[in-house]
């Protein structure tokens, strides 16, 4: 271990950072922690400048890739990641898309090679604690699902991880979003309602009270300009805002050494040499 705490977050795509652990790296890289984002995917299959998604056969995969990556360097540094890596693989699409067969597409990733690679990057940078998504990718998508095998497997390959986490919402928090947000007219992303009923509250180890970060949280949101499915998020209701981003909860998905005291910090309880 280092005596500097490093957070590792892995996603899937550019605007995953400002969406799920937004919070997270803010509050970390405000007291003065290194903090690293890794992006599996150049997002090529978002929706592209003239507002045409990645299953559209006039979509523009080049200026797609061009505009995300522009977009990514404002949005990570809005909220603390001070390194950015891109391990290289294109975007899959969602789940049935002709674009899962494509040979560069992140979900044909050489799982073991790709974890080593990434092993030998967490150990680089002295990770403590990674984050990524949980076994479903959070709501499906197979980069995200993706993501978790390879991030799994690193961390165990590599020796300076000490946690894993998965950014989560709970149930009762998307029992109670979904509906107010529908009654407001707000237009909620896959990633909202894919998500399901969420995940069991039990699960959740870790509360992460984020809302100081909410209006840096937001501009990185909006600092991915061409995702405009998520365009309602950012002019939403601010108290409705708040309740769907001014907290992030994260279930423990793999500890090297038994835990405590993170219940309200994800490095909660680790000694620094």
């Amino acid at each position: 271990m280092t005596d500097t705490p490093t957070l590792v977050c892995v996603h899937a795509h550019p605007d995953d950072e400002a969406l799920f652990t937004g919070g997270a790296t803010s509050r970390y890289a405000e007291r003065g922690y290194s903090v690293v984002l890794v992006t599996c995917t150049n997002g090529q299959y978002g929706i592209d400048p003239r507002g045409r998604g990645g299953d559209d056969p006039r979509h523009d995969a080049g200026a797609t890739r061009a505009t995300r990556a522009s977009e990514l360097q404002v949005a990570a540094h809005l909220v603390g990641c001070e390194r950015l890596v891109n391990l290289g693989f294109d975007d899959s699409g969602m789940t049935g898309w002709a674009q899962n067969d494509a040979p560069n597409a992140f979900t044909h990733c050489d799982v073991e090679a790709t974890s080593r690679v990434l092993a030998s990057l967490l150990d680089a940078v002295g990770a403590t604690v990674v984050v990524t998504y949980d076994e479903n990718g959070f709501y499906g998508h197979p980069d995200h699902v993706m993501a978790n095998r390879v991030t799994r497997r690193a961390v165990e390959l590599a020796s300076s991880p000490q946690r894993l986490y998965y950014p989560i919402v709970p149930q009762s928090v998307l029992r109670d979003f979904v509906p107010d947000a529908r009654a407001l007219e707000v237009f909620l992303p896959a990633w909202v309602l894919d998500a399901g009923i969420g995940v069991a509250d039990e699960l959740v180890a870790t509360t992460l009270d984020v809302s100081a970060f909410i209006e840096r949280k937001q501009a990185a949101i909006a600092a991915h300009a061409s995702q405009i499915d998520n365009a309602d998020l950012v002019s939403m209701d601010p108290a409705l805002f708040l309740a769907l981003f001014g907290t992030e909860y994260y279930q423990r998905a793999w500890a090297r050494e038994p835990v405590v005291a993170d219940a309200t910090d994800l490095f909660g309880g680790i000694a620094w040499a």
